[in-house]
């Protein structure tokens, strides 16, 4: 049976895609002129909807976005078949918005397994926020309130972790008494083993057929069944995840 690493994958997996102050993309575009720097083109998977605009809304800001680069982008509800765009892009994206909807509408079109395979097979991608979520192993560990019932939480798979996008670390001078995303995270692992890693706003994973790396300014922290949070500082291998 072929393991995560047997192919050769090409991700970039961001927390965010907008900065406090910044523009859309802006903070990572140096990343993605790299790259994307071998596509004329890429398609955009704009099923994540936030705040609930309209797939067109959300391609059109994209689009603007990837025009800095030179770079065309394209709503896969804008082709005629969707499984056939994704075997044929030259890059793809998948934007922020809420996971219970985007993977609602990747399982209802059939591009889940289809994604997945593609990526694996070495197309470049970027993921965002909800479009991070879903290169996990489940989508288990988002934030995002279940809006719409997807038909099952398994995801691209092609990390082999979760994800946490967004991560807070508590505040010690709020007055809030509700849950922390570390309690959360620790309810998940009372019924799942695998590990989930908080990614703060303004990093990203790269991934380059086996080798997962932190990238950005900030570290991440690394939840583990039974074991005590662990801080990973920037540019960290976790590709040691992969033999947990």
């Amino acid at each position: 049976m072929a393991s995560l690493f047997d192919f050769m994958k090409d991700l970039i997996i961001a927390s965010t895609s907008t900065l406090h102050g910044g523009g859309y993309l802006e903070y990572i575009l140096p990343t993605l002129k790299t790259h994307f720097k071998d596509c004329k083109s890429i398609v955009f998977v704009p099923y994540a909807r936030p705040g609930g605009i309209s797939h067109d809304e959300y391609t059109n800001k994209v689009r603007s976005a990837f025009a800095q680069l030179n770079i065309e982008a394209k709503g896969l509800h804008e082709f005629d078949d969707p499984i056939k765009a994704i075997k044929e892009a030259q890059g793809i994206f998948t934007g922020g918005g809420n996971t219970f909807l985007l993977v609602f509408q990747l399982y209802k079109n059939n591009v889940m397994e289809v994604l997945s395979q593609t990526l694996k097979n070495g197309t470049p991608y970027l993921g965002t926020s909800a479009g991070s979520n879903i290169t996990g192993l489940t989508m288990q560990t988002t934030n995002d309130m279940p809006i719409i019932y997807p038909p099952s939480f398994q995801t691209l798979g092609l990390i082999p972790f979760n994800l946490n996008p967004h991560y807070l670390d508590a505040d010690l001078q709020s007055k809030h008494m509700g849950e922390t995303r570390e309690t959360r995270i620790k309810e998940f692992h009372a019924f799942n083993n695998f590990p989930v890693l908080g990614l703060r706003e303004g990093s990203w994973l790269e991934v380059k057929g086996e080798r997962i790396t932190l990238k950005g300014e900030l570290s991440a922290r690394l939840f583990q069944q039974n074991k005590e949070p662990q801080e990973l500082e920037r540019n960290s291998d976790l590709s040691f995840l992969a033999s947990l």
